[in-house]
């Protein structure tokens, strides 16, 4: 939630030698943490809305992204048949990522938290140098957080799904960030929250 770095290991000089890695992109002095902060926990490094924009910009609002009633309606499907992981042990969150356009299934990612799954996608993202992701709509599969929503501000992501709720403080970043919000996701029926000019016929 902080930002998008890079990460590039180092060879080994002897066998017996730890592995190391660089990493490149982070502004130390730019970022006043002011507690402990895990992947799950994004505002509380942050003042207010306002500082997070400092970092990522709100989304143009006139972006030309749409997404059609019949796209999102096939949303679910597409992530449950893919969440090997939940279908196994019923136990698992699951991320998804898909072309706002099409429909069509980018990646998907599950984890026992909801913020590491949102994290493994657009980490498979940064490593295939798709970011931005402009074009694209993320699901998730349990509730929409506050952080949830920064981290795919962060991917410059436009259009956020959630099969459950979003958080109150999601639906007032999503807004001050240009970002659609969208809960309750069903095939046929969804509430949105924010921006809902994205969504098409």
């Amino acid at each position: 939630a902080e930002g998008l770095i890079s990460v590039e290991a180092l060879p080994l000089v002897r066998q017996e030698e730890p592995n190391a890695v660089n990493v490149a992109g982070v502004d130390a002095g730019a970022v006043r943490r002011r507690s402990v902060m895990a992947t799950s926990c994004g505002l509380c490094g942050k003042g207010s809305i306002e500082e997070i924009h400092r970092f990522f910009p709100p989304l143009p609002s006139e972006d030309g992204v749409l997404v059609s009633r019949a796209v999102l309606a096939g949303l679910t499907s597409g992530l449950e048949a893919a969440q090997s992981g939940f279908a196994r042990t019923g136990g698992a969150h699951g991320a998804g990522l898909f072309d706002a356009g099409s429909g069509e299934m980018v990646v998907v990612r599950e984890d026992v938290g909801r913020h590491n799954a949102v994290d493994k996608v657009i980490g498979h993202a940064l490593l295939r140098r798709m970011l931005p992701l402009s074009r694209h709509v993320l699901l998730v599969s349990g509730r929409v957080s506050f952080e949830i929503v920064q981290k795919a501000l962060g991917a410059r992501i436009p259009v956020i799904a959630s099969v459950s709720a979003p958080s109150s403080l999601a639906v007032e970043f999503a807004e001050a960030s240009g970002q659609t919000l969208i809960g309750f996701l069903r095939p046929g029926r969804w509430n949105v929250y924010a921006c809902p000019e994205r969504i098409g016929p």
